[in-house]
């Protein structure tokens, strides 16, 4: 079993993320070059690059024996029980070329296995989401709670269909949004799977659902959701697992079960 000093921990994260910030700013206010990776919707700037590099540096310099697992410069999505930083450094990065300013600046910290540091901000809204496990939820250090929806009807839900966008998954996303958009009181989505966690932890949706992504998409929001009084499960209805890049999120452990039926329906 591997021990860390979380306070310590936190305290450099954050740190670390507001200077991150300034890098994700100064690529905003720029003329942005984009390069494409696995194909057409899996785009990247040299400001994910960047902002990735200095994240690692910083955490390396604080924490030399601490792994990373990194969307842009060390894409391995395997978890050991050694503490490890689980990084996006621009989640949303579509969202970013365009203007529209729902992005995140994602952190976790896996030790053992489990998450226990999540942090997920948004310099361009000026907004950041934090968890310590065991110690709540926040947004700019004001405490957030889940919603208490447990109806269906009255439920605000979000579906990240931007990832129905790749032809493998079309058929899919389009099954899941017919499943569920007679069934409640509306859908929503931001491009952004970390933000789109925040929301339910934030409590303005009251549940969201996403899949086929990896762990630096879901693993902070995931701990942020929980640490308010939310649940987090797989997509089967079974336990969250980051490394899946799948989950399905609530404010209440009632309306989780019912999204898990109702977007696993044929």
């Amino acid at each position: 079993m591997y021990e860390v000093d979380v306070d310590l921990c936190f305290n450099v994260v954050k740190e670390v993320v507001s200077k991150a910030s300034e890098i994700v700013l100064e690529g905003h206010e720029s003329s942005l070059e984009v390069m494409t990776k696995t194909s057409k919707f899996d785009l990247v700037t040299i400001y994910d690059k960047r902002t990735e590099e200095f994240l690692i540096k910083a955490l390396k310099d604080a924490f030399p024996d601490h792994k990373f697992i990194g969307e842009e410069t060390t894409a391995n999505n395997k978890l050991t029980e050694e503490p490890t930083w689980i990084i996006d450094p621009i989640d949303g990065t579509t969202n970013y070329i365009h203007g529209y300013p729902h992005i995140g600046i994602s952190l976790a910290l896996a030790v053992n296995k489990e998450i226990i540091i999540g942090i997920v901000s948004n310099p361009l809204l000026k907004q950041t989401f934090t968890a310590v496990k065991g110690r709540g939820a926040f947004l700019n250090e004001k405490q957030i709670h889940a919603s208490k929806s447990t109806e269906l009807q009255s439920s605000l839900i979000g579906l990240e269909v931007s990832v129905g966008s790749i032809p493998k998954y079309t058929e899919e996303y389009c099954q899941k949004y017919k499943n569920i958009v007679t069934q409640i009181q509306g859908v929503r989505s931001l491009g952004s799977a970390e933000l789109g966690l925040c929301m339910v932890g934030w409590g303005v949706w009251d549940g969201y659902h996403v899949n086929h992504l990896q762990s630096w998409d879901v693993a902070a929001g995931s701990l942020i959701i929980t640490e308010a009084g939310g649940c987090v499960l797989g997509v089967d209805g079974g336990k969250f697992n980051c490394e899946t890049g799948g989950i399905i999120a609530a404010g209440t452990e009632k309306l989780c079960k019912l999204l898990v039926e109702l977007l696993n329906c044929k």
